[in-house]
Parts: C-alpha cells; sequence; structure tokens
C-alpha cells in the first residue's frame, strides 16, 4: 500500500495514588490505616476519588449502562445504581478500536462496556459553582480514550471542573442500517447520544463536585472538535451546554442514504444478510465484538464500512451541518474555533511511520497524494496551485495541500457563526512544539494536527507507543497563557482575563473583517481572516469545492 493510500486528515495518563499510610500512637505493632480519598455523592450512589496534582480526581465513573447485547446498536441507558462507596481512582476500559493513527491511540480491544467519565476539581466544595468543561477526545471517532488527557492543569490553574468522557467508536458508535434505524429510537449517530448522556449526567451531578451545571462548554479536538460542532446543531443536545470549543477541524456529515449503504455492505459481510428486518438486527447484535473489530479495520487504517459523522435528520440535521448553522439552527453561544498551522503533518507523520523502508516523502510520493485524494479534475487542479517547485521540500507541498483544503472550511464557518454570535477564532503556530511520534527520517513534525493537545493537557503523548517530551520553559509559558484563554473562555464566554493573551473578538460588527490570534512563540500575534485566507489558498478552494 501506498503512503498516500493510508490514513487521512482528518500514555494512558498513571496517576500515582499516594495514599498517605500513618500510624496511631508510637506502638510499632499496630497496623498502619488508609487515607480516605475525596468522597462525593451522586445520584447513582457515592464516590470516592484521589487527591493528585493539586485536584481531586474522580475516574471512571459510569455515566451509561453497558451498551452490550441488546442494549448494542441503541441510545445509551441510564447507569444502574449502587450500594456503598465506589472506588474511582482508576481510569474506565477504553471502547472498542482497532486502527491507532500511528501512535495516537491504541493498544487494541473489543470492549464495548467503556461508557464512563472522569472529574476532575480543584476542590472547591459543592457550593462553589465553578464553570465546569466536558472534552471530547479526538481520534476520527474510531480510536482515542480519556485515560489519554490529565486534566488537572485546567482544574487547577484554571479553577474550573472539567470532566472528559468516553464514548462508543467506529462501527459501534457510527452504524445506519435500515433494520437499525426503523426501530423507533435515535439511530446513526450513536456516540454522538452518549456525549449527550455524559451531558445529561454532568448537569445532575456536576454541582456535588463544586461545578456549575448553568455553565457547560462543550469542547473537543479533532473528532471530537467536530463531534461539539454536531451537538451545537443537535436538538437533541439544546440546553444541556453553553459555550462550545472547535479545536482544529470542522465538518459537514455525511448523507443517510450513503451511510445506510455503507451499514448494508457490513450487514452482508458479517454473514448477516442482505435484508432490513428484525432478524438482521438481532444478528448484528449478536455477533461477537471481536468480529466486528475485524470488519472495522487493521491497525494503519479504518475498513470500508466505517462511518464518521451521519446527517440523519434527528441527531445531525437532515442537510448538514454547514446548511444548519448558515440558517441559524443551532444553539447560539459563544464559541472558540481554530487550526493549526500544519494540520496535514500529522497524517503524513502516520504515512511515514508506517511506511517500508523510511524516508523522506519524494515529489512524486506527493503527486501520488493529491491524485489519491482528491478526485477527477480537481486533482489536476490542485498540481497547478501548489507546484511543487515553490516548497523548499515535498513534504511541505504535501503539508500545504492536505492543511489547506481542511482548515478553510473552518475560517468559512467562522465567517458564518462571528456574524451570530461571539466567534474567537485562532491558529496554533508553534512549529517548534514537541513531537511524539519516533524520530523518522527527514521529517519535520512544525505545527502538527495534535500539537496543541499537550499545550492543555499536560504530558499528553497519545497512545501507549506515543514519546513523552515535557515543555521548554518558553513552550511552558504559551501553555499557561493557553490553559487561561480555555478556561476564561469556559467561564465567561470570553477568553480575555488575567494570565491570557489579548484576543480580539473575530468579527465585533456586521462587515467589520475578522481577526485570528496567533499563538506562537516568542509571544502571540494576530492576522486578519484576509491574511489567513491568503495563506491557505481558500479562495482556491472554495471555487474548486463550492458550497
Amino acid at each position: 500500500m501506498t503512503r498516500a493510500g493510508l490514513l487521512r486528515p482528518l500514555v494512558t495518563a498513571v496517576l500515582g495514588l499516594a495514599l498517605g499510610l500513618g500510624l496511631a500512637g508510637a506502638a510499632p505493632a499496630q497496623a498502619p490505616s488508609i487515607q480516605a480519598g475525596p468522597r462525593v455523592d451522586t445520584r447513582q450512589g457515592p464516590v470516592e476519588g484521589v487527591a493528585a496534582k493539586g485536584v481531586d480526581q474522580f475516574l471512571g465513573i459510569p455515566y451509561a449502562a453497558p451498551p452490550v447485547g441488546e442494549r448494542r446498536w441503541r441510545p445509551p441507558a441510564p447507569a444502574a445504581s449502587w450500594t456503598g462507596v465506589r472506588q474511582a481512582t482508576r481510569f474506565g476500559p477504553a471502547c472498542a478500536q482497532v486502527t491507532t493513527l500511528g501512535v495516537f491511540a491504541g493498544p487494541a480491544t473489543a470492549n464495548e462496556d467503556c461508557l464512563t467519565l472522569n472529574v476532575f476539581t480543584p476542590r472547591l466544595g459543592a457550593a462553589a459553582k465553578a464553570p465546569v468543561i466536558v472534552w471530547i477526545h479526538g481520534g476520527g471517532n474510531v480510536d482515542g480514550a480519556s485515560s489519554d488527557y490529565d486534566a488537572s492543569r485546567l482544574a487547577s490553574l484554571g479553577n474550573t471542573v472539567v470532566v472528559t468522557i468516553n464514548y462508543r467508536l467506529g462501527l459501534f458508535g457510527w452504524l445506519a442500517h435500515p433494520a437499525l434505524d426503523a426501530e423507533g429510537h435515535p439511530f446513526g449517530n450513536y456516540g454522538l447520544l452518549d456525549q449527550q448522556a455524559a451531558l445529561r449526567w454532568v448537569r445532575d451531578n456536576i454541582s456535588a463536585f463544586g461545578g456549575d451545571p448553568g455553565n457547560v462548554t462543550l469542547g473537543g479536538q479533532s473528532a471530537g472538535s467536530v463531534d461539539a460542532e454536531a451537538q451545537v446543531a443537535s436538538p437533541l443536545a439544546a440546553g444541556l451546554f453553553h459555550r462550545a470549543i472547535f479545536q482544529s477541524i470542522v465538518a459537514d456529515g455525511q448523507p443517510l442514504a450513503a451511510a445506510q449503504k455503507q451499514g448494508l455492505a457490513f450487514a452482508a459481510a458479517a454473514g448477516c444478510g442482505q435484508g432490513a428486518g428484525a432478524a438482521v438486527a438481532a444478528c448484528l447484535r449478536s455477533l461477537p465484538a471481536e468480529q466486528v473489530m475485524t470488519l472495522q479495520g487493521e491497525e494503519s487504517k479504518s475498513g470500508p464500512y466505517v462511518t464518521f459523522l451521519i446527517a440523519d435528520g434527528q441527531i445531525v440535521p437532515a442537510g448538514g451541518l454547514f446548511a444548519a448553522f448558515r440558517q441559524g439552527r443551532y444553539a447560539h453561544m459563544p464559541i472558540m474555533s481554530g487550526t493549526v498551522r500544519n494540520e496535514q503533518n500529522f497524517s503524513a507523520a502516520i504515512a511515514e511511520y508506517y511506511s517500508e523502508p523510511r524516508h523522506a516523502f519524494t515529489a512524486e510520493e506527493v503527486q501520488d497524494f493529491i491524485r489519491t485524494s482528491y478526485p477527477g479534475e480537481l486533482a489536476a487542479k490542485v498540481l497547478a496551485e501548489y507546484r511543487l517547485g515553490g516548497y523548499p521540500t515535498p513534504q511541505r507541498a504535501r503539508d500545504a495541500v492536505g492543511t489547506d483544503s481542511a482548515v478553510c472550511p473552518q475560517l468559512a464557518l467562522n465567517r458564518v457563526l462571528g456574524l451570530q454570535v461571539p466567534v474567537y477564532a485562532y491558529e496554533f503556530a508553534d512549529q517548534t512544539a514537541p513531537s511524539y511520534f519516533p524520530p523518522l527520517p527527514g521529517f519535520e513534525p512544525l505545527a502538527y494536527h495534535t500539537a496543541d493537545i499537550q499545550y492543555l493537557f499536560p504530558l499528553w503523548h497519545g497512545g501507549p507507543k506515543g514519546e513523552v517530551h515535557p515543555l521548554n520553559p518558553q513552550q511552558q509559558r504559551l501553555s499557561d497563557a493557553l490553559v487561561k484563554a480555555w478556561t476564561n473562555f469556559a467561564r465567561t464566554g470570553d477568553p480575555n482575563g488575567p494570565g491570557a493573551p489579548d484576543w480580539p473578538r473575530f468579527a465585533p460588527a456586521p462587515g467589520a473583517e475578522g481577526v485570528y490570534l496567533v499563538q506562537t512563540l516568542p509571544q502571540t500575534t494576530t492576522m486578519t481572516d484576509r491574511q489567513f485566507a491568503e495563506a491557505h489558498h481558500c479562495a482556491f478552494w472554495t471555487a474548486a469545492r463550492p458550497g
């Protein structure tokens, strides 16, 4: 397989459970006592967490019933209550996944019982009413896990309550099939339904952790960004959150008919037949999870049956997200929306990671990438617009093409939203950001897709094969500023405030030119949306792919 045919653009955090051991009195023979961790009462029952990194952490709390057996491919059911105190000192298991996006995720698992969340709270007490951030991890909606994200810095430095969540992925999370879709329940986007269930849990329980259920920010990166975007437009999520963060890429949604076609092909490949009746649905729910994962793909790529986001008409508007936003059919709220300068370099790193032997990209490989990524006549237009001789290396040309085609739709959405709600736009541009991939010959990571996560979640490095690289002092100062901006935004809907960079609103009035905050070193700067468009060839992409 060529590197161009690999994935498209689009450690586990280990807690030191420092249990305080002490002796009562001086008698050496007396058994040590274990200090109890922080305790909170939820509606399902009491949980006991752990104090670590300046915050209280409550890990692996179930927010919905296990979606297994007859609950597979149905909306999530409420979590069962428990008696006694539930230990919440370990992350719950990751949801079923097989494709790892290089070293971004993994290890592979077929586990379906995974609907848990984690709460990081700065010990404020139940009466504090701190702003709440609910974070959706990325991974193409096919991989990743909440356990990879240490939210202690957002909670402690930003004085916020942060919730990270697991949700169904891949074929378990996104599948449309006529036999399932006719059962009378919301269908297709089961991962989005999980996220909504987690938001309802936050509404019902977060005040006990010191959070304000009336001030919830929903954010995410990559697929998490797209999911947050979808929730802003989803009628089923109305009122569950009050601000949104789109961190690296937005998307529209696949038409339902196309998704159902893939679902029918999946059912046939699984041996459940071609029909659309109840027997097919029963067969699908009886499939071993391992068989589903075999059909979902392999480590280096997803299979042909995997969908991403489905315009089902109930969870996601039937006409797609972009039309809903243009028509004002969404929950109006402040939005933070941005990209990184070299988005495509993440996909390029994945292609390089799986290539044998590893070597610097050649001009021929970049041409092959363009021809396989952009259909028909568009490839010829792209090759004419992005002349390889105009770039220092073939890799830089590949990055420009893939990045620009991904970030220009987000600029267009920012322009639409900026006329209706407060929007704060940005480009993360620290091209010295550490890479968690192993060293790749002749490869420049630059400000790659996912590079900014480590500036919000300390020592983030993807999955267990990712390499840990602490930030240097200059990068740490940028990290502190971004944490302050993200948490200021959660608190007030405006990222400006103490410790944060001066961040102009994208378009303060109709007719005003939009402004981007450029998050870079040695200090942040700004640029206009016109300058952003010129740098990323957005006029070309708007003409090449109108609408």
